[in-house]
């Protein structure tokens, strides 16, 4: 059965440097009526980032929705127009001052599908050499941890790390 809702009306509430959040009035299979809070988001790419065969790169950020430091692989926004590649290689160096030799596609999520469209497209970096010196935009401060890909994996089951772009990277290695 296919139960798609039609937009029949929609209003803006918030337009920001990021994200944008419209009221959506939705007509349901069942022919009622319904409203919908939807949040626009240009997506984002994340990168899985092998210092070597058992080694990862990672970010330690401090995330203010969550007040407190967040462990999770690089990642960042895709600018408008741009590439997922062009955007993955982008945040690699700006993250993590390395460039890849073996830059590939893995796959992409849906990130919270019930309420925002943002779709995380995700890589692999391999085969790594310096790029940049100095990491980070200039509003973000990062901290590069080295962790062993087996000590990852023991991370996301005690929930030391609970970053969902990092969780679902993992069903990728």
């Amino acid at each position: 059965m296919n139960f798609v809702e039609k937009t029949i009306g929609k209003k803006s509430i918030y337009e920001g440097k990021i994200i944008n959040l419209n009221l959506l009035k939705v007509k349901l299979p069942n022919g009622k009526e319904s409203n919908r809070e939807i949040v626009n988001h240009p997506g984002g790419v994340a990168i899985l980032t092998y210092k070597d065969q058992d080694t990862l790169i990672m970010v330690e950020q401090f995330r203010k929705p969550f007040e407190r430091m967040v462990l999770e692989i690089p990642a960042g926004k895709l600018e408008k127009g741009e590439d997922p590649e062009t955007c993955g290689k982008r945040e690699l160096e700006e993250e993590t001052g390395y460039k890849s030799k073996n830059f590939n596609y893995l796959g992409k999520i849906i990130t919270s599908p019930g309420f925002c469209d943002e779709i995380i497209y995700i890589y692999e970096a391999r085969d790594l050499y310096k790029g940049r010196d100095d990491i980070g935009d200039e509003d973000e401060f990062i901290n590069l941890k080295e962790i062993k890909i087996d000590r990852i994996k023991d991370m996301i089951k005690s929930g030391d790390i609970e970053d969902a772009k990092t969780v679902s990277s993992f069903m990728f290695i």
